[in-house]
């Protein structure tokens, strides 16, 4: 078969657009999927990416244009139709039962049956193990999902999309929550599925990948397509410009400010496992007014249980913590938040937002005490309140009063970030703010972080992102298997030393002496 045989159109969305309630998601937009290629689709947050691709999976209907599938015109008023034709998607947003194991998500609406006997679990279980193999997961296809960590999660999800045999597959940023190493794992399966003719449609915001696995590069900005090339014939800086119309902004740099006194102390943090050992051990580091500590380290060094333990979230911590110079260990969430701490946590859709609920009672929702007289709401100062939110951190929202799910996923971030600092924190933690965020937010978001310092906010950020976590922090912090490996000044740190250190077996950097009172976390 020759190359151009083989990369041949096998779909078409012909002139579409999608509006909303009077508001044109995608407009007048012609996307090419090629056979046995790598579709790459890229774009800022809310630029239509994720529309378009619902298009093509039934999901949603196009109000404008056709969909050509194979030379003919073709509707997907389900997505069982779409599945019918060989489509199938990887969501970004995951879409898994937590209830059921691996297995039985991995088969849902496609169960394996033994005729009148009903559903072949050990059939389904036999399968699953194989499709858990090929992707060099591990993962024990009779887990429970919702035992399972986000990463893993994120690979049952693509594992059940493989398992359909689609010849069009859709990845809506599959990579978002994978380790290094699972990412590896991905690109050859995409390459196993390329090989095989799979028409691959590529979502995602990390440039870097998609040059250095992309075959073909559409771009949206605000609904339309503002470029389409060969991935070879393209560069990062290329793929920029026609995102946000310019060169990326430069979040590296600082705003000058003076770093205060210390705001925030914790002392032999520590949380046992379920399976023996400490998730974390004995992990301690001081926070100064104004200051960003990143907090770098691979997936299971215990980061973001660190900061579950910080906020109150896990029940068997133990440790000493102090705001403001008092203790805190002994106060439950509600009261930490109170107190002035806040929590961005990685998972969005499970823990920052409700989904059903509107953009402003989602951001507001921490915070409600604030604009409560006697037995009455405030509204015009929640109103004020969610209007200076969204102006600060560039949410794109047609109307607040919308369903916080409406929103593309980098905006409903967003949201979650200004329900924190609703809450007007003194100690602000972050757990991969920039997951599922395009570059131009990213670099509002993290602009935004170094406001917030410069104003005297103390920053906590965890990060797997090399990049992220030397060009933001003031002092680096690097955790390995529950403990703390390094914590090192920004002007002494290297890249080498904070994935050195990353890899554990270096004694722990002791932080800066203070003496705060010993209570429980």
């Amino acid at each position: 078969m020759t190359p151009a045989a083989r990369h041949e159109v096998v779909l078409r969305l012909d002139d579409v657009s999608k509006a909303y309630s009077g508001t044109l998601a995608v407009k007048r937009a012609t996307f090419d999927v090629r056979r046995g290629a790598v579709n790459v689709l890229v774009g800022e947050n809310g630029a239509g990416k994720s529309t378009l691709m619902k298009i093509i999976a039934g999901v949603e209907q196009p109000t404008l244009g056709r969909i050509v599938l194979d030379g003919e015109t073709v509707r997907f008023p389900t997505t069982a139709d779409a599945v019918a034709h060989g489509i199938g998607m990887v969501f970004q947003e995951l879409n898994l039962f937590g209830n059921l194991s691996v297995a039985e998500n991995v088969f849902a609406t496609r169960e394996v049956t033994r005729g009148l006997r009903g559903i072949d679990h050990r059939e389904q279980e036999r399968r699953a193990a194989a499709l858990m193999e090929r992707l060099q997961t591990g993962i024990d296809p009779r887990a429970l999902v919702e035992d399972l960590r986000i990463g893993q999660q994120q690979l049952v999800e693509i594992a059940k999309a493989v398992a359909q045999d689609a010849r069009i597959l859709i990845m809506d940023e599959p990579t978002s929550a994978l380790s290094a190493t699972e990412v590896e794992v991905l690109f050859r399966v995409i390459a196993d599925l390329k090989a095989r003719g799979v028409a691959v449609v590529y979502i995602s915001h990390r440039l870097e990948e998609l040059i250095r696995i992309g075959d073909y590069i559409t771009v949206l900005r605000d609904g339309r397509i503002t470029g389409q090339a060969e991935m070879r014939e393209v560069d990062t800086h290329w793929i920029v410009r026609q995102m946000i119309g310019q060169d990326a902004k430069d979040f590296a740099k600082g705003v000058g400010h003076r770093i205060g006194d210390v705001v925030f102390e914790a002392r032999d943090v520590s949380l046992p496992r379920a399976t023996g050992g400490l998730a974390v051990d004995h992990v301690g580091f001081d926070l100064r007014a104004g200051e960003i500590l990143g907090v770098y380290g691979l997936m299971g060094a215990g980061r973001s249980e660190l900061l579950d333990c910080i906020m109150g979230r896990q029940r068997l911590a133990t440790g000493s913590l102090t705001l403001d110079g008092r203790p805190i260990g002994h106060l439950d969430t509600t009261d930490r938040i109170a107190r002035g701490l806040a929590l961005v946590p990685e998972d969005r859709q499970r823990e920052g937002q409700v989904g059903i609920l509107s953009i402003a009672e989602n951001l507001t929702m921490a915070s409600l005490y604030r604009y409560v007289r006697g037995i009455h709401i405030r509204r015009a100062a929640e109103r004020q309140a969610v209007a200076g939110a969204v102006t600060d951190l560039t949410i794109k929202a047609a109307d607040t009063d919308l369903p916080v799910s409406s929103l593309s996923g980098g905006n409903q971030q967003k949201v979650v970030i200004g329900k924190a600092l609703l809450t007007h924190p003194k100690v602000l933690l972050m757990d991969e703010p920039s997951r599922g965020i395009d570059v131009g937010a990213k670099a509002d978001v993290f602009l935004t972080m170094r406001r917030l310092a410069a104003q005297g906010l103390g920053i906590v950020f965890v990060t797997s992102d090399l990049e992220e976590v030397m060009a933001l922090s003031d002092r680096i912090a690097v955790m390995s298997n529950g403990r703390l490996t390094a914590l090192m000044d920004r002007a002494d740190a290297t890249e080498a030393k904070v994935v050195a250190a990353s890899a554990a077996g270096h004694a722990p950097t002791t932080p800066r002496p203070t003496a705060p009172a010993k209570v429980s976390a």
